[in-house]
């Protein structure tokens, strides 16, 4: 692959990821009256500060027929940005992937935010919506 290649393909892949579980399932959050995890992420941080982290990130389950159910994500979206110009960590759950269940993958992604936070010293703000854990 050359190196355009690569870049497109990631572009791809990112693309995908900021659509969470699919335009159909965006569309019928909103048919809820609820906004999708990244856009509540959106109106609680500054414009323009959020840095996501594992966007691309999915589980590994191969039981119940979860290796043909790969969302890049997995359900959670993690990372930092800034409220009133202080920086905070975030994280939240993405009911369109998922129904934002709780699977290992997302666990990790948690816990990394929680650890970057107590590193820096900068607070975690989590965001909820969500249909429980997967068991897998």
């Amino acid at each position: 692959m050359t190196r355009e290649e690569i870049y497109s393909r990631f572009e791809e892949l990112d693309k995908r990821a900021s659509l969470g579980g699919g335009v159909d399932k965006i569309e019928k959050q909103h048919a809820q009256g609820k906004m999708t995890a990244r856009e509540r992420i959106g109106m609680l941080l500054d414009k323009g500060t959020f840095n996501e982290l594992d966007k691309l990130v999915n589980h590994r389950c191969t039981n119940f027929g979860m290796e043909k159910k790969q969302i890049a994500g997995d359900g959670m979206v993690t990372g930092y940005g800034k409220i009133d110009g202080r920086p905070v960590f975030v994280y939240a759950y993405d009911f369109t992937a998922h129904g934002g269940s709780l699977s290992e993958t997302n666990a990790a992604k948690i816990v990394k935010v929680q650890q970057l936070a107590l590193k820096t010293g900068a607070p975690v703000i989590a965001l909820n919506d969500s249909g429980g854990a997967r068991i897998q």
